[in-house]
């Protein structure tokens, strides 16, 4: 990752990691990874009551189980993007974050206690942001002009495991087995996912290594326009040799990409993703009156209309502007989700909750490519202000659960409308590039522009 330089300029790009314009093979590893990380989760949460049982846990500790390795995970994956750099370095870190991702799992699957299991879950989260979170920066890194497609068939993968994870747990109880036993599944198979991406990744006869660029033209990069280009050309050739050179650089960059105006977005919509996801079953049973049965019927329903929005998603993306697509799905949800909330019956909920579901699957895709492509060459960077982003966002519940407890769960779940009141501001493309180009011209235009001094 190449901090020493952060203004824009045209470099030719060199030959670096394979993953510069990704083969099958590549995006297949890189896919693979988020599927046993999503696998693990949902795994993890199936298998739930049957930890605190084997384990015998308290509501306490329970929560503690998801608050303590979210929140020192998070503290030690903060610096992790900035520090990675890219090539050769980014790769060992991917690398040795799958050994301790395997190894976190495994040690879980092990646990007698509460101390183990809190001990493994907590190194299961910074080892997620090195295997996981590197590799998606790497596949961004890969292909400037294909982000939201390939952020698409990301979040296809993850949604896949989310949903595979409980069916591998009711399979292995199923066929007598346990939760521990469900757990060293899941270590196997990120143990292959690891295979795949080492292998993948593996440097080109005559290559250094690290995520590969293809030579361009002469004179291409010149002619490319804009940051993009200088991202293209500097990330696929920067080394382990490049490194942090300061804050301010980096914050000037920030400011200057727009980057932030992605980072609030992602957050806020999150709270009709996987907040609504979380309080889904809580919100049928005690507001919609629905038995727990019917709740988690209401939960598969959320889980599978999400899986094919996915699957729509991908293909719409190779058609239309992914930014316009989520201006639309952001007035489809204005409605939906209002109109989940107010109409009675379960039946018509269901009929709603599905099609708010497709209407706001571009939502985490799109706005995720969006962050990578504002800062070009800068992956780094995105992963680390998603994780501090990430400890904001996780205030999300807390405050729901706060008005639920004063005002009632109904109002409590009203207040979610914020979300795509908020995501109204996705501004059009090339809105931003015409407001840069303006504040130039007032400045070209202006004495002190003109001279460098006021006459």
């Amino acid at each position: 990752m190449r901090f020493a330089r952060l203004t824009v300029g045209a470099a030719p790009a060199r030959v670096g990691a394979r993953l510069a314009r990704p083969g099958m093979g590549a995006l297949l590893a890189a896919l693979a990874v988020e599927l046993v990380d999503e696998l693990f989760d949902g795994t993890k949460g199936a298998a739930l009551p049957l930890i605190r049982h084997d384990l015998a846990l308290n509501y306490l500790q329970v929560g503690l189980l998801t608050a303590i390795p979210l929140i020192v995970g998070s503290l030690l994956e903060l610096p992790m993007g900035v520090l990675s750099g890219a090539g050769p370095r980014r790769r060992r870190i991917i690398l040795g974050g799958g050994l301790v991702f395997i190894a976190a799992v495994l040690a879980a699957a092990q646990a007698r206690s509460f101390a183990v299991l809190v001990i493994a879950l907590t190194a299961f989260f910074p080892a997620s942001g090195a295997f996981v979170s590197l590799t998606q920066a790497a596949l961004m890194d890969a292909a400037p002009g294909r982000q939201a497609q390939h952020m698409a068939r990301w979040t296809l993968a993850g949604s896949a495991g989310a949903v595979a994870g409980p069916l591998l747990a009711a399979a292995v109880l199923a066929a007598g087995g346990s939760w521990r036993v469900a757990f060293v599944t899941v270590a196997v198979a990120a143990a292959a996912a690891w295979v795949a991406v080492a292998v993948a990744g593996r440097p080109r006869h005559g290559q250094s290594g690290g995520p590969a660029a293809e030579p361009r033209p002469a004179g291409e990069a010149g002619r490319a326009a804009g940051p993009a280009a200088a991202g293209e050309a500097s990330a696929a050739g920067h080394d382990d040799k490049d490194s942090w050179p300061g804050w301010s650089p980096a914050v000037a960059l920030v400011r200057r990409s727009g980057a932030l105006r992605w980072l609030a977005l992602l957050e806020v919509s999150d709270l009709l993703l996987d907040v609504l996801t979380a309080f889904l079953a809580v919100y049928l049973v005690s507001v919609s009156h629905a038995s727990p049965t019917v709740a988690a019927l209401g939960v598969a329903v959320r889980l599978g209309a999400g899986l094919a929005g996915d699957v729509i998603l991908i293909r719409l993306l190779e058609r239309r502007d992914s930014r316009r697509m989520l201006r639309v799905s952001v007035l489809l949800a204005l409605a939906l989700f209002p109109a989940f909330l107010l109409v009675p019956g379960i039946g018509p909920k269901f009929v709603l909750l599905g099609a708010l579901t497709l209407a706001t699957a571009p939502w985490y895709p799109v706005l995720q490519a969006e962050l990578y492509g504002s800062l070009p060459g800068h992956s780094g960077l995105a992963v680390s202000l998603t994780s501090a982003a990430s400890l904001a966002g996780g205030l999300g519940p807390l405050v729901i659960g706060l008005l639920a407890e004063r005002f009632g769960l109904g109002l409590a779940m009203a207040s979610l409308c914020v979300a795509p009141v908020a995501m109204l501001a996705v501004p059009r493309r090339g809105s931003s590039s015409r407001r840069e180009r303006g504040r130039r011209d007032r400045r070209r235009s202006s004495p002190r522009g003109r001279s460098g001094t006021l006459d």
